[in-house]
């Protein structure tokens, strides 16, 4: 009997997490960094409020949140490319084309696309995520 000190994963939330992964770097992959934008819309009437001796600057919160969010991005997606790229050639093929070349395609159409049974590719597929 082998003796396992890894604890068990929560599948769900683990695919989860690494859906929204995939879908983060596609997302970079097609179109880049969508910046945040600073909306200005005029109050015509008087805010009553009393002093919070807090000053803010809404242009660079914004910048620096630009700045840091296409960074952390930005590593995201060199971390997803090179994680993908060590799996086995079956379980690339899968991730690729699933969630990294095109939006909304579903398992069967992957499965049938590269010509395997529904339950090789539900195999392939949990191996690679998980």
């Amino acid at each position: 009997m082998q003796l396992s000190f890894l604890p068990k994963i929560n599948r769900r939330a683990t695919q989860r997490r690494v859906e929204e992964a995939l879908k983060t770097a596609r997302i970079y992959r097609q179109i880049g960094f969508v910046c945040r934008e600073i909306e200005m819309t005029p109050a015509y009437e008087a805010r009553y409020h009393g002093a919070t001796n807090k000053t803010s600057d809404q242009v660079a919160e914004f910048a620096t949140w630009n700045v840091d969010e296409e960074e952390r991005v930005r590593r995201l997606t060199v971390r997803v490319e090179r994680a993908v790229k060590r799996l086995p050639k079956r379980q690339r093929q899968i991730i690729e084309k699933r969630y990294l070349e095109d939006e909304d395609v579903f398992d069967y159409i992957v499965c049938t696309e590269l010509g395997m049974s529904e339950s090789t590719y539900g195999r392939q597929k949990a191996k690679a995520v998980y």
